[in-house]
């Protein structure tokens, strides 16, 4: 694990409070987006500057007017370009797609496509486009293997390489910021689902996330700029925000997916469908095979804050596709008690214990999923859930230590 530089960067690295009225109520607090408080104020980041916009639909207001449309409309920003993540700026496309280069019908903008783009291939995007500075306003679900962090990590290191200016707008972490869980990224691991040594569940907002990566891991620092919300606590789940929730993919519905998302995605390493195709992805696991055994086996474990039904169904796409087959769905209980991560290993251990057909995909990417080889390794040897969580605690705790220097919200 790198973690060398400390400090935030003498070299641009701020964050702009603005004054805004109130866009959204949270438990009688007012909270307000980076993009509210962003506009409230004028715009003054971007003044003078030709902007380009990194977004997909969750770049909403809190009446839902997606920020490109309004930042278009208005003559204070000089916005020339969009900039789409996986599954598009409209949202258009499924898992591992993306919409392409075209010309967004409602505002003539050219829309450019970033996904699986880094390095310097973005940065000559970036430089194509004409842009001086570059926004990003995009709903993260507190998961390191969502993508999304490490579109914000790729485009931050391309506008260090093309000479860009970069503003963080930033949002809610919907599952809360209290804690990091889970195991640490070994740098020998790191894909698109993982660049830089995170844990699992990050427990971090965008912005504190792209401090992080302005700090610790890129090679020389981008000009940085962070817009915070106001009114956020670290322990406030989404639905306190009083926003409006935009699925930021297909298979992530609601609020509700996000809080099982950084444990139960460790099924896409398995032949176990994790639920997609159905109404509750993420929350409903399965294969042809299984019978009520599992639930109670991993009920039996008195894991806190959650209960598993035995549940049947039928993915309508994906794994399984069109075939009823048994597993549990997941009934959280406590979201407050609740760890994800300790839950989806616990489903792992006793998926594997229960039905002789578990299996690993073929690639391993478990192993990406979750970091290292240690989870799976130590699974098939036979280790309990609790030793499993337990091997992780030390680089865990050492990620804890760095990631507590880029908190900037009690």
């Amino acid at each position: 694990m790198r973690l060398s530089r400390r400090t935030l960067l003498a070299a641009g690295t701020g964050a702009v409070g603005l004054t805004a009225t109130p866009a959204a109520a949270a438990g009688g607090r007012q909270l307000r987006t980076g993009f509210e408080r962003l506009a409230a104020g004028g715009y003054v980041p971007l003044d003078g500057q030709r902007v380009g916009v990194v977004t997909n639909p969750t770049g909403i207001t809190c009446d839902v007017r997606h920020i490109v449309d309004v930042m278009h409309a208005d003559d204070r920003v000089n916005l020339i370009a969009v900039f789409g993540p996986e599954h598009g700026f409209r949202g258009t496309a499924q898992a591992g797609g993306s919409e392409g280069r075209y010309d967004d019908p409602a505002t003539g903008l050219p829309v450019y496509d970033t996904y699986l783009k880094s390095g310097q291939p973005l940065a000559d995007i970036f430089t194509a486009s004409g842009v001086d500075t570059i926004v990003f306003d995009i709903q993260d679900v507190g998961a390191r293997f969502y993508t999304y962090i490490w579109t914000l990590y790729d485009c931050m290191d391309a506008a260090r390489l093309a000479g860009k200016r970069f503003v963080v707008l930033d949002r809610p972490n919907p599952v809360t910021g209290r804690a990091a869980q889970g195991p640490v990224l070994h740098k020998e691991f790191a894909t698109f689902v993982g660049r830089e040594p995170i844990a699992q569940a990050h427990g971090m907002t965008v912005a504190e996330l792209a401090r992080l990566f302005n700090g610790e891991f890129l090679a020389t620092p981008v000009p940085l700029e962070t817009v915070l919300m106001s009114g956020w606590r670290r322990s406030d789940f989404y639905d306190t925000s009083g926003l409006p929730w935009v699925p930021p993919s297909p298979n992530m519905p609601t609020a509700d997916t996000a809080l099982v998302y950084s444990g139960t995605c460790l099924f896409e390493g398995t032949n176990l469908s994790e639920g997609r195709g159905t109404t509750r992805p993420f929350e409903l696991l399965g294969a042809e095979g299984i019978d009520r055994s599992w639930a109670e086996a991993v009920g039996q474990l008195g894991l806190d804050g959650v209960h598993f039904r035995e549940a049947y169904f039928a993915p309508t796409f994906s794994k399984f596709q069109g075939r009823t087959i048994g597993g549990v769905q997941v009934h959280v209980h406590d979201r407050a008690a609740y760890d994800p991560v300790r839950t989806g290993v616990a489903l792992l251990v006793t998926a594997k214990r229960v039905w002789s057909g578990f299996a690993w995909r073929a690639d391993h990417w478990i192993d990406k999923l979750t970091g290292s080889t240690s989870v799976r390794t130590m699974i098939d040897a036979g280790a309990s859930a609790d030793e499993v969580v337990a091997a992780w605690q030390d680089e865990l705790a050492a990620f804890r230590r760095v990631r507590k220097e880029y908190l900037v919200y009690r």
